[in-house]
């Protein structure tokens, strides 16, 4: 008591003072929980609006799915996309040592046979003013469905002519290169079209001197391509050749969409190289690091099959790849939606892997690495294959299901024997590198 007198006397306005502090701190608490009750209605606020976001976009162990629906409103459960990309690695396969000895098996070639032949040119419909010859040819729907029998017959596959007077196949080529490729008996070609993709040149080290002789290394590129590599340095040697590539440029290109040009090379080898028996395809963003004749051995002798492709690396259903491409805006949203409407209306359904009657191991394929022999079915499918790309869209994975089932479905006594491996085996036998630049998707 004595204390707080003392402290009184000498502090008079000391007690005036403590009670404006307190006024002032009940004050501050007052405005400190009016900003937590604000702070809490803008979050309350936000997660009303953006929740759906919040859940649907978070990567819950990077296996969220959704239940999307897509054109006709058929259900299908796709897997959202991480944020963080995902890494892929090649698997061990057991190649060859060594392609000496190396002797194509003797009933390989005991494969479903018939006669293709191909149209080589189309007349001007009579009373027609607006005709235009398209590399493509102008395929009906009655000759589109008839295409689809393995049989002896003469169908669209590219190069197709117009009238007299009327501009070339287009994708013309040189004739010295056309004669050069007219030797090939087994070939790896690639392309780039629109100076899209750096040079990868094979790994020289895993080719075989055997290979080296007897293999046609072909990269198609136009006139933009061979000089933005000229400008990188890869220049030509006086017998056209970068590397083991032989550079083939190719002049009045058929499509203004250079994804769709890049399919001629991709699908019709067979046309383009019409002695070869066997050949490779690897997109411009691939280094092959195998020998071709070990692959060859690896992926069609030894699996008895004519036709090989992985399986892509992540979607396995159409309906997926669908949204993927529209999500990403891969091509005008309206082409690819008639695209799947046809190809729902005529029987495709989604994939099931559960279903043992399935005959693929998955309805995608990664695509960008294909092997083949070239047998009638072979050639057939992969003419099946390009008709559909140059009717719709460019984006071949859409198409490549819906034209393996209906071939199949049409011959049923007629096997295409068609080997879908895992992608990882493909990334043992080819490397995938970036690209330069992606070309811009389609408007058409």
């Amino acid at each position: 008591m004595t204390f707080l007198k003392h402290s009184t006397e000498l502090f008079p306005n000391s007690y005036r003072a403590v009670s404006r502090g307190k006024r002032f701190g009940g004050f501050c608490k007052l405005r400190f929980l009016q900003w937590v009750f604000l702070l809490a209605a803008l979050f309350l606020t936000y997660f009303a609006t953006f929740g759906v976001n919040i859940f649907s976009h978070g990567d819950l162990d990077s296996r969220v799915l959704l239940l999307r629906e897509v054109h006709h409103g058929t259900p299908i459960v796709v897997k959202q996309p991480s944020k963080h990309r995902k890494q892929y690695h090649p698997c061990e396969i057991r190649l060859l040592d060594s392609v000496n000895g190396l002797v194509e098996p003797k009933d390989f070639t005991n494969f479903t046979q018939f006669l293709l032949d191909y149209i080589e040119k189309e007349d001007k419909p009579f009373r027609s003013n607006n005709f235009e010859p398209r590399f493509g040819g102008h395929q009906t729907i009655q000759e589109r469905e008839k295409s689809f029998y393995a049989a002896n017959q003469t169908l669209h596959c590219g190069f197709v002519k117009g009238p007299p007077g009327l501009s070339s196949t287009l994708f013309d080529l040189d004739e010295n290169d056309k004669a050069y490729m007219n030797t090939c008996v087994i070939v790896v070609s690639s392309c780039i079209f629109g100076s899209t993709d750096y040079l990868r040149r094979p790994d020289r080290r895993m080719i075989s001197e055997y290979s080296k002789k007897n293999v046609c290394f072909v990269m198609f590129v136009d006139k933009q391509t061979l000089s933005t590599l000229s400008s990188d340095g890869n220049i030509p040697n006086d017998r056209g050749y970068m590397g083991l590539w032989r550079i083939v440029v190719v002049r009045n290109l058929p499509y203004k969409d250079m994804r769709k040009t890049g399919k001629v090379p991709k699908f019709l080898s067979h046309r383009l190289f019409p002695s070869s028996r066997y050949s490779i395809w690897l997109d411009s963003k691939l280094r092959l690091i195998a020998d071709p004749m070990l692959i060859i051995e690896y992926f069609l002798w030894r699996t008895r099959s004519e036709y090989a492709i992985s399986n892509h690396y992540e979607r396995h259903c159409v309906w997926e790849e669908v949204l993927r491409n529209k999500r990403l805006n891969k091509y005008n949203h309206t082409a690819i939606d008639e695209q799947f409407a046809v190809y729902q209306s005529d029987g495709l359904t989604v994939f099931d892997p559960e279903d043992p009657n399935t005959p693929l191991p998955s309805y995608v394929p990664e695509g960008s690495f294909i092997i083949r022999a070239h047998t009638p079915m072979s050639n057939l499918f992969s003419c099946l294959w390009f008709n559909e790309v140059d009717r719709f869209t460019s984006r071949d994975q859409l198409s490549f299901a819906y034209t393996y089932l209906k071939l199949r479905r049409m011959n049923p006594d007629k096997p295409f024997h068609l080997n879908m491996f895992k992608d990882c085996e493909r990334r043992a036998t080819a490397k995938t590198l970036k690209h330069r630049l992606l070309s811009s998707p389609s408007t058409t």
